[in-house]
């Protein structure tokens, strides 16, 4: 889960999605799908390539992620923080502990600090800090999100530059993967997030590739906020399976979810017939992943996504026009190569190193 909300509802619903025209050969779909995202990782580049080292000499950024408690943040800043120094510039880390008066203090720091750029990561939404923004745009600073928006999203207008993320992307991934695994029979049950800012084009992308492959097979969606997950999820899942019991395969968007998950299978005894597919690549649902308890997870690397995030601040500040979306691989990890994340498993490993000579090309820097 990469993000931070306050406040939702609990509902479990059959889902309503817009019709969608049939495929042809919707298993051929989705296996092209899937076979596309178990390759290994090559670099893409977002835009075309510029002197970094140039235009970004004497420049400022400070990042202010949602909580420098939460495992996610370290490594994506990690990242950031490696690639600023590859190019050369000031980049700062405002630590914090989740609370609303540390990044207000943070944004005072880049004003006063005369920074050049506030970037707001890992989850947290600029709309809390509107009258602060506005105050940093006024003295001259841009401002930046990373990894917040989905692809579909549109910015507010606070924000000068999104780096997004392809959640989207990840839906329809996850629903290939249904489809395919249950032989072109799935009968789903979705687990979103509302109060998350790009969980509802997330989970509407499932449902949506689901009735495209599928228009009569079943889906229902279960929402829980953040902050009930660990009091709604198991439960609601065990309704879903007792009120269902075709159900065969439990989609979470985040798969920090799949801990309050797998209880519900035990109690119900569904553990064999139903299975998991997620998001994230988060190490502890990648052993998971390991133990057969999870049978797959859609992986993004954050060496990677720290690259591609700084590339898109650089880009800003170069007068270059923002990539389209993060240029992190989706990669799926299953039985069959989940040993490359690492044994435990880590936030790297498994996903290959293409994306460094790929970024030190495109920003001259070699």
């Amino acid at each position: 889960m990469r993000s931070f909300v306050f406040h939702a509802a609990f509902a479990l619903a059959g889902a309503v999605v817009p019709a969608v025209p049939a495929l042809a050969d919707p298993m051929a779909d989705a296996l092209a799908l899937i076979a596309e995202h178990e390759r290994m990782p090559a670099f893409e580049a977002p835009g075309d390539a510029f002197d970094a080292k140039a235009c970004m000499a004497g420049k400022k950024v400070l990042s202010i992620p949602i909580s420098m408690t939460i495992p996610f943040n370290v490594e994506l800043q990690k990242a950031m923080a490696s690639a600023a120094a590859e190019v050369g510039f000031t980049y700062t880390t405002w630590d914090n502990q989740l609370k609303v008066d540390q990044w207000i203090q943070g944004v005072s720091q880049a004003i006063s600090q005369k920074y050049d750029v506030v970037d707001i990561a890992g989850g947290l939404n600029p709309e809390w800090l509107g009258p602060q923004l506005k105050e940093a745009r006024d003295a001259g600073l841009k401002v930046t999100t990373t990894h917040l928006y989905d692809v579909t999203q549109e910015q507010i207008a606070a924000v000068d530059y999104s780096a997004k993320v392809d959640f989207t992307g990840a839906g329809e991934l996850l629903a290939a993967w249904a489809f395919a695994k249950t032989d072109g029979k799935p009968n789903v049950l979705i687990i979103g997030s509302s109060d998350v800012l790009p969980s509802i084009p997330f989970v509407e992308a499932i449902q949506k590739k689901l009735t495209e492959l599928c228009p009569d097979c079943k889906q229902k969606h279960l929402d829980v906020p953040v902050s009930e997950w660990a009091t709604k999820i198991q439960p609601g899942v065990q309704s879903a399976l007792l009120a269902d019991p075709g159900i065969n395969y439990i989609l979470p968007i985040y798969d920090s979810m799949s801990q309050f998950v797998i209880p519900a299978l035990r109690i119900t005894g569904s553990e064999e017939a139903v299975k998991l597919a997620s998001f994230n690549g988060t190490p502890f649902v990648l052993d998971m992943v390991r133990d057969g308890q999870v049978q797959m997870d859609i992986g993004e690397s954050l060496g990677w996504a720290g690259y591609a995030a700084i590339d898109n601040i650089m880009r800003m500040m170069c007068g270059l026009p923002s990539a389209a979306k993060m240029n992190v691989p989706l990669l799926i990890f299953d039985e069959r190569n989940v040993e490359t994340a690492g044994v435990p498993a880590n936030f790297n490993d498994g996903y290959g190193d293409a994306h460094l000579d790929g970024f030190r090309k495109l920003w001259k820097l070699q």
